[in-house]
């Protein structure tokens, strides 16, 4: 009989955890790791170097708002910090490595799939050793879209395209730009 109670009450407690545990809709944050690729897009603006790199990105979430807007239009506000790293293998081996700090909008209409844009910029330091970039110290913007895709409540897999933008801000001679893509592809857990 206590063993029958047991498991009665064992699955009624582990069934309300599950009902409490966060989704896109009341999660307050999240931290996400990402990977992919990067490349410059050579004569786009002044970019005049191809660099290719592998890319890692640890980032950390934080949503600002409850979901707001109705029926297709339903959005979440977040802020990201993000600690980026690549490993350049072109034109020859580097690094880069910064922080970053990105606004978001999670458009949180479907219970699968959540797409999302963001913008922001930090700092990056290379030792690239380009002779257009001019120091190693640059500053980074970049803005993208996405997409989560929601596996369970707390794990989510993330779709991500950037469009990235390095340069020293014309705070040292030359400040040849690096224009680039990147495609990241990572997962979230959420909390």
């Amino acid at each position: 009989m206590v063993i029958l109670l047991l498991t009665f009450f064992s699955g009624s407690f582990s069934n309300a955890q599950e009902d409490n545990k966060p989704d896109f809709s009341n999660a307050k944050g999240h931290w996400t790791l990402l990977g992919g690729y990067g490349n410059t897009h050579t004569n786009f603006g002044d970019t005049q170097d191809r660099v290719q790199e592998l890319d890692l990105i640890l980032q950390y979430g934080h949503f600002l708002t409850k979901e707001a807007g109705k029926s297709w239009y339903k959005v979440r506000h977040e802020i990201m910090l993000e600690l980026p790293f690549s490993a350049v293998f072109h034109p020859h081996g580097a690094i880069m490595a910064g922080i970053n700090l990105l606004a978001c909008w999670d458009f949180t209409a479907s219970e699968k799939i959540v797409p999302y844009v963001f913008a922001g910029g930090g700092l990056v330091y290379t030792n690239l050793g380009l002779e257009g970039m001019g120091r190693e110290l640059n500053g980074n913007y970049q803005t993208g879209t996405g997409i989560h895709y929601i596996i369970d409540k707390r794990t989510v897999l993330n779709f991500n395209y950037r469009l990235h933008h390095i340069s020293n801000a014309n705070t040292a001679d030359p400040n040849e730009p690096l224009n680039s893509s990147k495609f990241l592809v990572g997962v979230s857990f959420l909390r």
